[in-house]
């Protein structure tokens, strides 16, 4: 069995930007209530794994010894 592979042409940090600002643009336009706070978790989601993702490329990064 071969895995498909697929070449993404968005970077990720890119990809996770967009995806939290579509997802806080959409909770504005849902009343308050479980779908609102499902996006406005999802876009939080998205933010904290581009915060994670600019902390492990950081030229500070050192491996453990």
């Amino acid at each position: 069995m071969q895995r498909r592979r697929f070449k993404q042409t968005v970077s990720l940090e890119e990809r996770l930007a967009d995806e939290a600002k579509r997802l806080r643009e959409v909770a504005k336009l849902l009343p308050p209530g479980i779908e609102r706070d499902h996006a406005i978790r999802k876009a939080r989601q998205a933010e904290t794994g581009l915060h994670i993702n600019d902390w492990l490329r950081s030229p500070g990064l050192k491996p453990p010894e």
